[in-house]
């Protein structure tokens, strides 16, 4: 046979090869509530909250939403695709009045802080001190799958927050991320992405640095429907800010269309062959709020008491589907990020994420 046959047969059945091992490779969601406390995840709606006409604009209109006599109820009503779905394929994490605990490992317990410890594996008391732009000195787990030869460019990241291209280090990581204000950027936009460049900036968001998760949400749809990372971190941002505002009406309706964004993100990958029987989805918060007194649940930091306690959600290609999780547990934030290296098959450097990985199966 001609050599040159030969060679570009050779060629042929080696780009295959990478493709179907590609498409073999485990993916991970992971997604990030701003701020959304473990009080409404598992008890839905606050009873002193929704009645108080200082935090609810129409306390009948809500109360008619989201009350219900049971914290059983109210958090299906709140949260309906993970209170009647995830609780069958998945396993939740965090509601202290049952006796399972997620908590921070760093002291600061605001934004910056929190996704350096979710992301890195580890916290930085001592470097990581505010939410400025600082580029973070930490590697988290998006550079360093980027940075490895399994998932290299099959990485991407979208924040409603506009310091998140700082805390993944976009420039040094070489990982995209679209966050804030920015549009879809590249050649070969879709059609959907053209129309939420031209629509973003003509719908005002009320926060200076914070857009509206719609559009955080579908251009992270798009990026997966075009590109297929393998990786895809998505962190809505609407809980965190509105709760700052204090308007808990608001903060209750954001956190009831994130639910419907995580439904329809988990049923697009389990529609398309790429994604279908060989994702993990990863969801988790930040940080805490307060309860006591009753106006700390606009804050956090570590002067508010509860805002270090978080909760987390894990469901997708082979994790042991254990629902709530109502037995005493102690986990840590700090452990989600040598899990995500361990679910995608990549070596861990215990000097830089020492924390014991989540055993999800």
């Amino acid at each position: 046979m001609n050599t040159k046959i030969l060679v570009s047969l050779l060629v042929v059945f080696l780009s295959m090869s990478w493709v179907n091992a590609q498409k073999d490779n485990t993916k991970v969601v992971l997604i990030t509530l701003d701020g959304f406390r473990w009080q409404e995840m598992f008890s839905g709606a606050d009873a002193q909250l929704i009645t108080n006409s200082g935090y609810v604009h129409d306390t009948t209109a809500l109360k008619k939403k989201f009350w219900r006599e049971t914290p059983e109820e109210r958090r299906k009503v709140l949260l309906p695709f993970i209170w009647t779905e995830l609780t069958k394929i998945g396993q939740l994490h965090g509601n202290r009045a049952v006796g399972s605990k997620v908590d921070l490992t760093n002291t600061k317990w605001f934004s910056y802080p929190g996704y350096n410890e979710i992301l890195t594996g580890k916290a930085d008391d001592g470097r990581i001190v505010s939410n400025d732009k600082m580029p973070n000195p930490n590697k988290t787990v998006l550079e360093l799958a980027n940075m490895s030869p399994k998932y290299h460019n099959k990485v991407a990241a979208f924040g409603s927050w506009d310091v998140f291209p700082s805390i993944i280090n976009e420039d040094r990581s070489g990982v995209p991320v679209n966050a804030g204000f920015e549009i879809a950027k590249g050649e070969h936009l879709t059609e959907r992405e053209k129309f939420l460049n031209q629509l973003q900036p003509l719908v005002p968001s009320p926060w200076s640095t914070v857009r509206l998760d719609a559009f955080t949400h579908h251009y992270a749809m798009e990026k997966m429907k075009k590109n297929h990372p393998e990786l895809l971190y998505i962190s809505y941002g609407e809980t965190d800010d509105f709760a700052h505002d204090g308007d808990y009406g608001a903060y209750l309706k954001s956190a009831h269309t994130t639910d419907v964004f995580i439904q329809q993100l988990w049923n697009f990958t389990q529609s398309d062959d790429f994604y279908k029987n060989k994702t993990v989805f990863i969801i988790t918060t930040d940080h805490g709020r307060g309860t006591e007194p009753l106006n700390t649940w606009k804050s956090h930091g570590n002067d508010i008491v509860g805002a270090g306690s978080v909760w987390f959600i894990a469901f997708g290609k082979g994790v042991r589907p254990m629902g709530e999780v109502r037995n005493e547990e102690q986990i840590y934030s700090n452990q989600i990020a040598p899990t995500i290296m361990n679910v995608l098959g990549l070596k861990i450097d215990k000097n830089k994420m020492p924390a014991d990985i989540l055993e999800l199966n």
